[in-house]
């Protein structure tokens, strides 16, 4: 079983979805297919077009927001 945490996120005006899961064993997730930082994967969903074109043009900057303010702040999680 996939534990996550969904929040909601504004990043460059536009709105998103992030789920964190944390990998446990016997666990789905795998490495190949989600972003992952040690035992976390976290997918991002843009809820409009919009969105979806600015996390296209500006996927590194998106994972490094996520990376420090949500994944290395552990009392975020």
């Amino acid at each position: 079983m996939t534990d996550f945490v969904r929040k909601d996120l504004k990043i460059g005006g536009h709105s998103f979805v992030l789920e964190i899961y944390t990998a446990s064993l016997g666990s789905p997730i795998k490495p190949s297919s989600l972003d992952v930082h040690q035992d976390i994967a976290w997918e991002i969903f843009p809820e409009d077009y919009s969105a979806c074109l600015y996390a296209f043009s500006n996927k590194k900057r998106i994972e490094n927001i996520v990376n420090k303010k949500y994944l290395l702040d552990k009392k975020k999680i």
